[in-house]
């Protein structure tokens, strides 16, 4: 197992990998049954690196597949005990075609977590936020992430200097408001913007649904919340950080499979 990581050694007959392939970073996850044992995250792998890596797993090891990055599916698609989890196998209704999967199995794993109605929020290379109501998607938004609206100024822009990194390592405090230098300009149009907004969104979805839990996950997840406690500290104070919900949403997957063959 050490080509993918710091996972130990698979040897249990019920144990079996998640693979839930970003934009980013594969992020992986061992499971015992249905008890988590260890999460771990990789960069995207050559196709090599992928070879020696599957070449290295306990033979008949299932390893379930949800992916975001096509070409990087393909490499793990291989696996004779690959499973590679689609839309279809979230039985949620009003899915839509083109959502993804990562978003569809994060939300059935929170309605798994905390029950439904529920909003997750995920800080991810994009930030997305996804409701469900019942046993059906109520619908969404998508943005650039947290990183991606600074890297994006640098990019577009000549003379912007970049922020990809420099200013999201400060946790405290938010910039000024009314900025006197350019990159305080640059943190404060891009987080008090994207802070109203978040706020916007979860204020509309409590009115539709007093009462429902907030769910917030993704890279960036302790960096946003931060900056939402000092922002609105109560709604902070509302909104839960859990990382794994793409995770339970997989583990429902196999459950929902092991049903049917059983």
């Amino acid at each position: 197992m050490q080509p993918i990581g710091h996972a130990p050694a698979i040897s249990s007959s019920d144990s079996w990998l998640a693979l839930s392939i970003g934009n980013s970073r594969l992020h992986w996850a061992q499971f015992t049954g249905n008890d988590l044992q260890h999460t771990w995250n990789t960069p995207h792998f050559s196709a090599t690196d992928a070879q020696q890596c599957l070449a290295s797993l306990t033979p008949n090891a299932p390893l379930y597949i949800a992916s975001v990055v096509p070409q990087q599916s393909q490499l793990w698609q291989a696996y004779p005990s690959a499973h590679v989890i689609t839309l279809e196998q979230v039985l949620l209704q009003g899915l839509y075609p083109t959502l993804g999967i990562d978003r569809a199995l994060a939300v059935w794993g929170a309605i798994d977590t905390v029950g439904s109605p529920v909003l997750l929020i995920d800080a991810g290379t994009a930030l997305t936020l996804t409701g469900a109501a019942g046993d059906r998607l109520v619908g969404g938004a998508i943005l650039p992430g947290l990183r991606l609206q600074f890297q994006s100024l640098n990019q577009a822009t000549a003379a912007l200097p970049d922020m990809g990194t420099a200013n999201l390592t400060v946790q405290h405090p938010l910039p000024p408001r009314w900025a006197a230098n350019t990159a305080d300009a640059i943190a404060s149009g891009i987080l008090y913007t994207l802070l109203a907004g978040l706020q916007a969104f979860v204020d509309d979805w409590w009115q539709q649904f007093p009462d429902s839990p907030v769910m917030l996950r993704g890279g960036d997840s302790d960096r946003l919340h931060s900056y939402l406690t000092a922002y609105a500290p109560a709604l902070a104070r509302q909104i839960t950080i859990e990382p794994n919900l793409i995770f339970w949403g997989m583990r429902k997957v196999r459950g929902e499979r092991l049903k049917d063959e059983g």
